[in-house]
């Protein structure tokens, strides 16, 4: 990085903590694409994080979600608190950029001063998050909003992903639909913190608030907390208060022992490994690249001389 460069990104990072939004855009922009000012930023911003709330909603597609976030905005608004959502939606299999709108799911908020709302795109990411999602929030977090919600796209066994970003993982499922059976086959019920069971109107509601008790109860309890089961209706905002005090009864039982430092410190572990072994990746392929052997092995493998794991061995020893 040249230091012309430098000081643009320091000046971003200067009008961010004067309370600049558009720095804010600039920024997620940045790191969302891999620049590589990214390190310097993330660097900055560090020191002004982890006062959010950070919560993550997930679910199987169609149960509501998106509708709950926007029902959780509104209330805490009414608080007086401001908010950041990262709203992470399928990828474009053409141009990696996210098909899904946040101001077409949340038009009514994108005009509030106290709302920042950014779409990110998953780009085929496991658990349909980028790996810029997490430096999205310690942003949003260093901007200084008070809570952030990270709602993602939901689909299969994505929804674990969500538990190595959030504080609070919120799973929510619908009546009807034979999610928490599905769930449970899959190991996904582990990760919810908090179990919401949306559109609460419909026939089954009961059953299926039932069917996830009857679950936790087989679950020993994660370290002191009993996930609680809530039933909401996001159309009219029932239960989001009841919600709500649940993410905060939630984030308290983490800070007041152990247990939070010990989830905090997976999470950062979790982290490293992830930034290393992207960059291990993006260094083996920038190397193997590198004049015709990677070629030549794929002539190799294409030709059946070779298969594709012998193929990786000796390219590993080449680019060692």
């Amino acid at each position: 990085m040249i230091p012309n460069e430098r000081k643009d990104v320091q000046a971003l990072i200067d009008r961010l903590r004067a309370g600049d939004a558009r720095s804010v855009s600039r920024l997620i922009t940045l790191v969302e694409n891999q620049a590589p000012e990214k390190a310097q930023v993330m660097a900055s911003l560090f020191p002004y994080t982890g006062r959010a709330i950070i919560a993550g909603i997930t679910g199987s597609p169609g149960v509501g979600k998106s509708s709950l976030t926007d029902r959780l905005i509104a209330h805490a608004r009414d608080k007086g608190l401001t908010v950041g959502i990262i709203a992470v939606d399928p990828s474009s299999p053409f141009s990696g950029g996210a098909i899904l709108g946040d101001r077409i799911r949340m038009q009514s908020r994108s005009t509030d001063p106290g709302v920042f709302i950014r779409s990110m795109a998953s780009r085929g990411h496991l658990g349909g998050l980028s790996i810029a999602t997490r430096d999205a929030a310690r942003i949003l977090d260093a901007f200084g909003k008070d809570v952030i919600i990270i709602e993602t796209i939901g689909v299969g066994q994505s929804e674990l992903a969500i538990a190595q970003e959030a504080q609070t993982t919120i799973l929510v499922l619908a009546p009807g639909t034979g999610d928490s059976i599905q769930m449970m086959k899959a190991g996904i019920m582990e990760i919810g913190d908090i179990f919401v069971v949306n559109k609460a109107d419909r026939e089954g509601a009961d059953q299926t608030v039932m069917e996830v008790e009857t679950m936790l109860m087989l679950e020993s309890s994660k370290n002191g907390w009993r996930p609680p089961v809530i039933k909401t209706q996001a159309v009219s905002g029932a239960g989001v208060e009841e919600l709500w005090s649940q993410i905060e009864a939630h984030g308290r039982f983490l800070s007041e022992g152990e247990v939070g430092r010990a989830r905090r410190r997976g999470q950062l572990r979790d982290e490293m490994v992830e930034i290393l072994t992207e960059r291990l990746k993006n260094d083996i392929w920038h190397k193997a690249s590198q004049g015709r052997a990677m070629e030549d092995l794929l002539d190799s493998v294409e030709q059946k001389e070779l298969d594709p794991y012998s193929a990786a061995g000796r390219l590993m020893e080449l680019i060692h």
